[in-house]
């Protein structure tokens, strides 16, 4: 990976300034395709002057037959999604490479495209869209293509336009002069337009950033602020929960995964087949991720890369898909998820934190407030799974039967348990229950021999594989 720049040598330009630059660079010249929220990117780089060097077309196709006839129909038959924003890029950077690339052999051409459903007017639509560029930043290079998904704030559809328009500038401008450096990229996104926007993916694919880990782009976004959530799968890439979590039951795993043991198997395995059987209609639907939380990842309010990294490489390798989120409490991640209408939403919560969340609840809620505090985590749709742990001293076990609560909360938890808002996982292995991640850590970084028996055989392959957690041989082997 290429070393990052202080985020204080980028240089601040408002939007205007932008967009001129862009327009003065002879070799920057594309197509604009905007359908949803007016043409309002377009309509900046026309504003300074100067286009006529860098936009060799603007259109728009809101009627919906008009837009088929042209890029085709969706499969899903939706407008404001992935996979259409990847199908304008496809059509129109085509479209000019064929009609202009022997004309403009020197060009860097770019296309660049956006689909929006603004705020309606009937105000039932809150705003979000999807936006991408494809573009070369060197004449003879492949084409690399970043997409970004944004959710809008302004509470006015002219405003809203006009966030996108920014947007779209602050993107294009980043694509050209950030490409070397992923965190000025993400942060130069949200120039402009900070607090009327939050961007909860950013995808970024070419022969100039085979350097970056999208994995990173996920924790930047939530790092730098500009989303509280975000996701990549298994694979590596990052994804948004409109394409694949609509409507669908998700399970939630928190931990630290630092890394994860057998005891994390058996959460992720043994918590979801629980989950699943409460949903005999729907368990083929069902979804699991993992949340890494900054919370868990910083270090003395610092986070360290390498070992995000690392954590992300593990839980991949397990299968995992997951999420990056700056959500503290869980609220935070719910209110984000409902925008995906997911019916059943199962949270595992580890029976420790579980009485360190009902004691803070209890000691900032003493003014009569408890059950609405916790009213927002326990809906009709949404079931706590407690796994149990032993204590410290390793000889008994604490569940939600014995969970050390102060005792006016007592009652509460009672209620959570009757109407199965709380439920124990079941089925667990106890014999397991002994193994902590910090000590299986310490000796992987020790070179103790024997702590693979304490990981799946695929996590300790990827830890020796890529030396993670200064993963080193066993000294007397080396000797």
């Amino acid at each position: 990976m290429l070393p990052l720049r202080p985020m204080s040598e980028r240089k601040l330009l408002d939007t205007d300034q932008k967009a001129l630059e862009i327009n003065l660079e002879p070799q920057i010249y594309g197509t604009f395709a905007e359908i949803g929220a007016g043409q309002e990117v377009a309509r900046i780089f026309f504003k300074v002057g100067a286009a006529a060097g860098t936009i060799a077309k603007t259109m728009s196709a809101y009627d919906k037959t008009f837009s088929d006839k042209i890029y085709g129909r969706e499969e899903s038959g939706r407008y404001v999604c992935e996979s259409r924003i990847y199908t304008m890029l496809d059509h129109e950077y085509d479209l000019l490479h064929d009609r202009l690339s022997e004309e403009r052999p020197d060009s860097k051409f770019f296309a660049f495209a956006d689909t929006i459903a603004a705020l309606n007017y009937q105000r039932t639509i809150p705003g979000n869209g999807w936006l991408g560029v494809r573009y070369k930043l060197h004449p003879d290079h492949e084409p690399n293509d970043v997409i970004l998904h944004v959710r809008m704030l302004d509470n006015d559809t002219q405003l809203q336009q006009s966030a996108i328009g920014i947007l779209g500038v602050n993107m294009l401008y980043a694509c050209f002069h950030h490409a070397d450096n992923p965190v000025d990229f993400v942060c130069s996104l949200m120039d402009g337009v900070e607090g009327r926007v939050t961007i909860d993916l950013i995808r970024i694919t070419g022969p100039e950033f085979e350097y970056l880990d999208n994995r990173l782009l996920s924790l930047y976004m939530v790092q730098y602020g500009l989303t509280d959530v975000a996701m990549f799968n298994r694979e590596g890439q990052n994804i948004h929960g409109s394409e694949f979590l609509y409507r669908k039951p998700l399970m939630v795993v928190r931990g630290n995964f630092r890394p994860p043991t057998l005891v994390t198997s058996d959460v992720f395995h043994i918590a979801f087949e629980e989950f699943k059987e409460e949903l005999p209609d729907k368990a083929a639907e069902a979804e699991i991720m993992a949340e890494l939380t900054l919370e868990y990842l910083a270090h003395e309010g610092q986070i360290d890369v390498d070992d995000f990294l690392a954590r992300a490489e593990m839980l991949c390798a397990g299968g995992r898909d997951v999420i990056v989120s700056n959500c503290s409490n869980h609220i935070s991640l719910i209110e984000y998820l409902s925008a995906f209408k997911i019916p059943n939403l199962g949270i595992v919560i580890g029976v420790r934190e579980l009485s360190a969340l009902i004691t803070e609840k209890y000691q900032q809620n003493k003014d009569g407030e408890l059950l609405v505090a916790f009213g927002q985590l326990f809906t009709s749709h949404i079931r706590v799974y407690a796994y149990p742990a032993l204590t410290n001293d390793m000889k008994s076990l604490i569940t939600i039967d014995n969970l050390p609560i102060p005792a006016d909360t007592e009652f509460l938890l009672k209620f959570l348990v009757e109407h199965k808002l709380l439920v124990p996982v079941e089925g667990y292995n106890r014999e397991i229950l002994n193994i902590i991640p910090y000590n299986v850590r310490q000796m992987i970084e020790n070179g103790d021999e024997g702590w693979e028996k304490f990981c799946t055989p695929k996590i300790a392959a990827v830890i020796k594989q890529q030396n993670l957690f200064n993963h080193q041989e066993n000294i007397t082997e080396i000797a």
